[in-house]
């Protein structure tokens, strides 16, 4: 364990933040989950809004400093491109 006053006060500072970033991370999963589940029931209307409700989710994440910029771009990418594919 840290000694140090500046130690103790850095990991005190880690553990609110690792539970800051699981919250996040697991709100961002679930918008992924969201999308995924409406273009395995081929929804095109649900997955258009599950992804227009996706994409401001990860851009917050990505400026919070949970992911990283072109993680959340690619993951953009990526989610648009399945339904884009659904929807044609």
């Amino acid at each position: 364990m840290a000694n140090h006053v500046s130690a103790l006060k850095r990991a005190k500072q880690n553990t609110i933040k690792r539970a800051r970033n699981r919250s996040i991370r697991t709100v961002v999963k679930n918008h992924i989950k969201a999308i995924h589940l409406a273009i395995e029931k081929k929804d095109v209307n649900e997955a258009q809004t599950c992804l227009s409700n996706a994409i401001p989710v990860i851009n917050k994440a990505s400026s919070k400093g949970v992911f990283h910029k072109r993680n959340a771009s690619r993951k953009i990418s990526r989610l648009t491109r399945h339904v884009n594919a659904l929807a044609s």
